[in-house]
């Protein structure tokens, strides 16, 4: 999909107040409220936008600790990533998981309670999927950046 500058100003908007009007987003890029309207639709039928969300603190919610997890599957045919992928969907700990490529298959960020957390998460999801030949889990000390907009390219315009 082609963005033009009132594209960029709409998605811009959007990344610093996800919350905001549809009235007072059209406002904010010069557009009227029906014209905005359907410029947001196009942008949400073509992927540009995935939805819409509350952040929520993982530590306020008692997830203290972060673990980052490199994962090695047995291999890489299409039905092994397949059965993995399905499995790590339904571990409600996981973040996100990546697939990746260099010496590790996936890479996961998870969220736990506390070091028994991840040890319960360890043995009865990770270990549990099906193919893995390898888990490698670092523990985040600190959070430095944890960005939840991006800079969009001003040539996409």
């Amino acid at each position: 999909m082609q963005l033009d500058k009132t594209d960029v100003a709409i998605l811009e908007t959007l990344q610093a107040e996800g919350r905001i009007s549809n009235a007072a987003l059209a406002e904010k890029v010069g557009l009227s409220q029906s014209a905005c309207s359907r410029r947001l639709d196009i942008l949400e039928k073509n992927g540009v936008v995935r939805g819409y969300h509350a952040r929520l603190s993982n530590a306020a919610l008692g997830h203290k600790m972060t673990a980052i997890v490199h994962i090695s599957l047995s291999g890489q045919f299409e039905k092994t990533l397949a059965d993995f992928e399905s499995a790590v969907k339904r571990c409600p700990n996981v973040l996100s998981c990546h697939l990746m490529s260099g010496e590790y298959d996936y890479i996961l960020r998870i969220a736990a309670k506390d070091l028994a957390d991840y040890e319960r998460i360890h043995r009865d999801w990770l270990t549990a999927m099906p193919h893995v030949t390898k888990i490698n889990s670092s523990f985040a000390l600190r959070e430095v950046i944890d960005r939840t907009t991006m800079g969009i390219d001003p040539e996409l315009a």
